[in-house]
């Protein structure tokens, strides 16, 4: 798993900025839960979405810039693969910031419990 060292800058900070801007539209989440399930080509991926075929293959580059996914071309035909490197690190960021509101928020239980002691 890919760990986030939430030192606040370099390339490790770019990578969780990229897969938090390709997460952040809802066709890209579409496609990488589509992808979740397997590879699959182009068409394959494009055929839920109502949009036309150049629209939706910048959809796929954002996600492929990001790391989220791979692809690889035979022939004429374009297949997608999840990379999952890219959502393990979104998901050590997320961990660590439940983490840290987690040890918060019992920290403030503790303050109120006390508080509460004192009165009575």
């Amino acid at each position: 798993m890919a760990k986030y060292s939430g030192d606040g800058g370099g390339a490790l900070d770019a990578s969780l900025d990229d897969v938090f801007h390709a997460l952040s539209d809802p066709t890209r989440r579409r496609v990488v839960e589509l992808l979740g399930r397997g590879p699959a080509t182009t068409s394959d991926l494009a055929r839920p979405f109502e949009m036309a075929l150049p629209s939706f293959t910048q959809h796929l580059s954002v996600l492929e810039r990001s790391g989220l996914v791979t692809s690889e071309k035979k022939g004429r035909v374009r297949t997608y693969r999840l990379a999952p490197r890219s959502l393990e690190l979104a998901d050590s960021w997320l961990a660590a910031q439940r983490a840290l509101w987690t040890r918060r928020l019992d920290q403030l239980d503790s303050l109120l419990y006390d508080l509460k002691e004192q009165q009575t």
